[in-house]
Order: structure tokens, then sequence, then C-alpha cells
């Protein structure tokens, strides 16, 4: 469970309501967190309660970029649902364009803090999502934002709970000594331990000018 908050953040979302979005935004408003959801014009109405959606383009900087304000916290988490192999141009379209259109408006803004869902990495599968990934990290790092970056492998969840079958290869997995790092990387989260572990980072950014990576056995904690 989260710990008490220490402090009110001024908190932006991009992908506030998809499926760790939504969930997000709830729990940051729970705490008492001022939340701004970045929403489509036909998508707004969507936005949770307690939050307030203010409409714009996640692919163009310019249609956001000035609702964004000077110490705030943006949590980038516009992507392709369902990733999959056959997706590759619509990473590179949706999900590495969006990436680059946050990092240039939290340049602009002067934000204090960018939080980017990233994935596992290196992968042996989903080798183009595990690439848009990577590079939309690398646009972060060269904008030298204030960053946490998390990389999970895959979140369970309503309507994602494929990877279940999988258990009995991770549990063999981190028995044997050359694979247990690998298990450990590319293990599972819940939806839970995920929207915890953002809430987590909003609350708790590194010092300035600073990176924090959150990888799998770090998400797990809560």
């Amino acid at each position: 469970m989260l710990g008490r908050m220490t402090q009110t953040r001024d908190v932006v979302v991009t992908g506030g309501t998809g499926y760790i979005g939504c969930r997000l935004v709830t729990a940051l408003t729970a705490r008492g967190h001022k939340v701004r959801v970045l929403a489509r014009s036909g998508s707004a109405h969507r936005v949770p309660d307690g939050a307030t959606a203010f409409v714009g383009n996640a692919l163009d900087a310019d249609s956001f970029a000035p609702a964004l304000r000077p110490g705030d916290t943006l949590v980038h988490l516009v992507g392709t649902p369902h990733p999959s192999p056959s997706k590759a141009e619509e990473f590179v379209r949706v999900d590495l364009a969006s990436v680059r259109a946050s990092v240039a408006a939290a340049r602009h803004a002067a934000i204090s803090h960018f939080v980017y869902v990233s994935v596992a990495q290196p992968a042996p599968v989903m080798r183009a999502y595990v690439a848009v990934r990577a590079a939309g990290e690398k646009a972060i790092a060269e904008a030298n934002l204030t960053t946490t970056i998390l990389r999970p492998w895959y979140v369970l969840g309503p309507g994602h709970r494929w990877p279940l079958a999988l258990i009995p290869f991770y549990t063999l997995a981190s028995l044997v000594p050359w694979w247990r790092a690998d298990a450990s990387r590319l293990g599972l989260v819940t939806l839970t331990q995920m929207v915890d572990a953002l809430a987590r980072a909003v609350e708790n950014p590194p010092p300035a000018g600073s990176r924090h990576i959150v990888e799998v056995p770090e998400i797990r904690t809560s």
C-alpha cells in the first residue's frame, strides 16, 4: 500500500482515460493531488471525477504545451493498446510521436518532473515495441528533464491476463541461476502494483536534473 502523501503535486496525465491512466488519475486525486488530464474532444467525458480535463492532441506539442505550467509533474501514458509485433508502425506513429510531443511541451513549460512508462529491456521478443520505448527514453534524456522511468514487462489486469499461463515458466526460470536475472527483469506486475509505483514516482521525484529507473522488482514493492 502507498504511504501517506508528503506534498501535494500539480500533475498532468497524458493517456489519462486509458487502461492504467484512469486508475492512476483516480488514485492521485484521492490522495489530494491536483490532476489535469489531456484528452481529445470526444474523450473528455471519460476523464475520472476529481480531475480536470483539457482538450488537445497528444501527438502535437503545440496543442497542449500552453496548458502546462512550471513545476508540474507530467505523467506520459499514451501508447498503443494491446501491443503486438504486428503494430510496429503504430508504435512509431503513436507511442514515439506522443512522447516526443510531451518532451517538447515539458521543455517549453519548464516542468519539474517527467514520468514515463517504458518497457523492460533488453528483451528477446517485441523488438519493435522495445526499440520505440528505448527511443522515447533517449528523447527524454536528450532534453535533460528530471525523470522517473518505469520499465514493466507486462501489466496484469482486467482483459490482460493471458500471461498467467506463463507462471510455471517464471517459477522454473527463477530456480535456474543463468535465467534468474532475466526472469526477474521480465516478470509480470499487477495493475495495482503499477498504479502504486506510478503514484510513488509522482510523490518522490529524483533530484533535479537526474533520472531514476524503476525496474520490475521495484514496481512490485507496494
